[in-house]
């Protein structure tokens, strides 16, 4: 993560330089949507494939192309879906895959074309993808056992990056333009996020550095606030591994094997857990309420051993994105932003039906 962090912090000027492009042409109203997938593309492609993908600069960038395909085209659609979730055994005998053919050789060409030049000229980046290289090469991990060690074979390696990708690419844009959106609408929040941000970097003389993050308490929380309100994947989808006895009811018994749907979303709108909850508060993360609360009652990026790989990678690219942003531009709702915002239903995440518009203006 610390290694990464100079390639991401270099993409978030480039952010607000892109940003401040447009302000000087008088295009203030901008569709942060976009804006925020470009952004989570170029570090993506960066950190993950070891790639300049200039999504920012150029919209039609092909690896931006190919990975909306990824996320939002499947093999077999919804009956695809349905099926590996109800008999993922049987899936897994015939072989089904779910990514299309050109989204995989595209990505498994710029996964071999990386290795092959990273390995020949000897090139080290301090990014995932030398982690995977050295995995392959020379330390061993454990498998998912824990009992056996394995090096890494090159189709792991790809299988990794675009687990990275998957994990890290549309559900980083969306809370980020998700968050924008929200604080474009509480201007008080938006102002204290602006202050701390401005405070923190003054306290370390003007540089942003990998410490900085863990100072910006109240901006995190605007994150994990906007992940609670939006919650990106709203139901997790597990197998019991092992026979469980439901509120100590001999009648109810989930058995090992069996498959378990956790409703994320439902958790996070429980007045129980969350007060007010359809009011977005950031302070349902201070630190005195989430000390009240079991942590399986945020379920933002799953919980457990198999919970989201990109968890706190996400969370780094979306905060330097959000606060280099608020530290530079101030965002207000306009006469194009959807208020109340409606969401789209063919989504497999919880994404907006259509753009995000915001006013933007240069601090």
């Amino acid at each position: 993560m610390k290694a990464m962090f100079p390639l991401v912090i270099k993409l978030g000027y480039d952010l607000v330089e892109v940003v401040g492009e447009r302000l000087k042409k008088h295009d203030d109203v901008v569709e942060v949507r976009d804006l925020a997938a470009f952004f989570t593309s170029d570090v993506i492609g960066t950190c993950a494939f070891g790639l300049n993908m200039n999504c920012m600069k150029n919209s039609d960038a092909e690896f931006l192309k190919m990975g909306r395909k990824a996320l939002n085209e499947q093999r077999y659609g919804t009956l695809g879906f349905v099926l590996r979730f109800s008999f993922p055994d049987l899936c897994r005998r015939l072989h089904m895959k779910e990514t299309l053919d050109d989204v995989e050789k595209y990505f498994m060409q710029i996964v071999q074309e990386t290795v092959d030049y990273r390995e020949r000229e000897n090139v080290k980046r301090n990014d995932f993808m030398d982690m995977l290289i050295d995995l392959k090469n020379n330390k061993l991990i454990k498998d998912e056992s824990g009992e056996e060690f394995i090096n890494l074979t090159f189709g792991q390696i790809a299988a990794q990056a675009f687990v990275f990708l998957l994990a890290g690419f549309e559900t980083s844009s969306t809370t980020m333009s998700f968050a924008l959106y929200e604080l474009a609408q509480h201007l008080e929040v938006q102002q204290r996020s602006r202050e701390e941000v401005e405070n923190v970097l003054k306290a370390h003389n003007g540089t942003f550095d990998y410490e900085c993050l863990k100072e910006m308490v109240y901006l995190e929380q605007v994150i994990q606030e906007t992940l609670r309100f939006y919650t990106t994947i709203p139901t997790i989808n597990r197998l019991a591994s092992e026979d469980y006895v439901v509120g100590d009811n001999p009648k109810y018994v989930i058995k090992k094997g069996m498959a378990v749907v956790i409703p994320a979303a439902a958790l996070h709108r429980d007045e129980r857990y969350y007060p007010q909850p359809d009011v977005f508060n950031p302070e349902h993360f201070a630190a005195s309420q989430v000390a009240e609360r079991d942590s399986v009652l945020n379920l933002s990026f799953g919980d457990g051993p198999r919970n989201c790989i990109g968890m706190r990678f996400g969370k780094m690219q979306a905060m330097i994105g959000l606060a280099l942003l608020l530290k530079n531009f101030r965002f207000t709702v306009c006469e194009k932003t959807q208020i109340p915002l409606k969401l789209d239903k063919k989504s497999i995440i919880v994404a907006p039906e259509s753009g995000i518009y915001l006013r933007v203006e240069r601090i």
